[in-house]
């Protein structure tokens, strides 16, 4: 009979043997004579480390023998963090976070070129092997790569301290450096600047309602892609002239910071035909895009419907039905439809073409004007790059200095 959930395994008596033992994970941890104090001291510490791995996420892992370490592949490296990753990285409503992915990612190549390698015999020159194939995929930048390489370290910090690796394994990754600008082969990004306003304004003109006021909202207050896409009623204080936006996810929020937003009045008015009933629906949704999207075909028809046409009705259960909200990569890809739309209309007209440009470009632009105008301070306080070890008070004239700018300028 399977155990009930948070409740400590019993010490108990195998009789045939005479010894005490408990059961962890379905598998008896054999502690000694019964009834001895060795096997009691010895069951406290099974229970306390089995506490630790419920907490950790690591409940079916246990640590190897030194046997156990001699045959310990990458492969089954990989597979028991996985196990502990999936529990680990998640958000407080269970949800997979972009880490967990990006940590498959990272840990591809690994698999591919080192799988049937024993951990111990994984070092630096093997990490190095890894990274440059990295390089030679030609699919990754040099800002990447290392950010991966640092994941696949992080594995191995994680294998020494549940004792599935040698204790030096993780100190000898340490020592490869990250690839330098100018010295590798590795592909090169340019720094991400501030979009012009024609391009922004070019784009607004030709996309749904929802993306249009998502762009001019992000932009006013220097919001993050990721949260202008997920904005509700109830997130917002709008007790004040000036709205508060609090995100309920955000970059830091696992490292116990705040993030407010300050709204003006400018961005107030163009949030407010989007306020619906219930306030923990999401403001902009691809469904009321997609209905604009239809009225506007009908709106552009040049023949009448067909009476079967005008008979036709929506499935009950599409394939795939639209979301109740953007995501990053959704709000991203719009705005790539909009630049594309607006430069097939420019074409026409013998207009120059529009340059790409991604949504963290608004952020940049609007942190460009509000340090012009206002400061370092002021544009550091309204991107939110708050410090960990600031204190209380400095954060509340922060947010009144965050206040007076979305005041003035929207």
């Amino acid at each position: 009979m399977p155990r009930k959930s948070g409740k400590v395994p019993s010490y108990c008596h195998h009789r045939p043997s005479g010894r005490a033992v408990v059961y962890l994970v379905r598998k008896p941890t054999y502690l000694g004579p019964y009834g001895s104090a060795e096997s009691y001291e010895k069951y406290e510490r099974e229970i306390a480390e089995w506490r630790n791995g419920r907490l950790t996420g690591a409940t079916e892992l246990s640590a190897l023998r030194p046997d156990q370490l001699n045959s310990f592949t990458i492969s089954e490296l990989i597979l028991a963090y996985f196990k502990f990753a999936e529990k680990y990285y998640v958000t407080s409503d269970g949800e997979q976070t972009k880490e967990f992915t990006e940590m498959k990612f990272a840990l591809r190549p690994l698999r591919k070129l080192y799988g049937r390698t024993l951990v111990r015999d994984f070092g630096p020159r093997a990490l190095k092997a890894v990274r440059q194939h990295m390089v030679d995929s030609g699919e990754l930048s040099r800002k990447v790569i290392n950010r991966r390489i640092n994941r696949i370290r992080r594995v191995f910090r994680w294998a020494v301290s549940e004792e599935r690796a040698p204790q030096g394994a993780y100190e000898a990754l340490r020592s490869v450096e990250g690839l330098k600008a100018g010295r590798t082969q590795a592909r090169e990004t340019e720094r991400i600047k501030p979009v012009p306003q024609p391009y922004v304004d070019a784009v607004v003109e030709v996309v749904s309602p929802p993306i249009a006021t998502m762009i001019r909202v992000q932009q006013l207050a220097a919001m993050r892609p990721c949260e202008v896409v997920e904005m509700r009623a109830c997130d917002i204080d709008m007790s004040g002239d000036v709205w508060l936006f609090e995100p309920f996810h955000h970059k830091n929020r696992w490292r116990g910071h705040d993030r407010h937003i300050a709204l003006g009045p400018v961005a107030q008015d163009l949030i407010k035909p989007f306020l619906k009933l219930n306030t923990q629906a999401f403001l902009f949704s691809p469904r009321e895009a997609e209905l604009w999207r239809n009225a506007q075909r009908r709106k552009n028809r040049k023949t009448p419907m067909t009476p079967s046409q005008r008979a036709r009705k929506p499935k009950k259960k599409p394939k795939r039905d639209k979301r109740c909200c953007y995501d990053v990569d959704a709000y991203r890809k719009a705005i790539t439809y909009g630049i594309k739309k607006a430069n097939r209309q420019r074409e026409r007209i013998g207009e120059p073409e529009l340059p790409h440009w991604c949504p963290l470009q608004l952020r940049h632009s609007r942190a460009t004007e509000i340090r012009k105008r206002y400061g370092i301070e002021a544009a550091q306080v309204t991107l939110g790059h708050t410090k960990a070890d600031v204190t209380q008070i400095y954060a509340e004239r922060d947010l009144a200095v965050a206040v007076q700018i979305a005041r003035e300028i929207g």
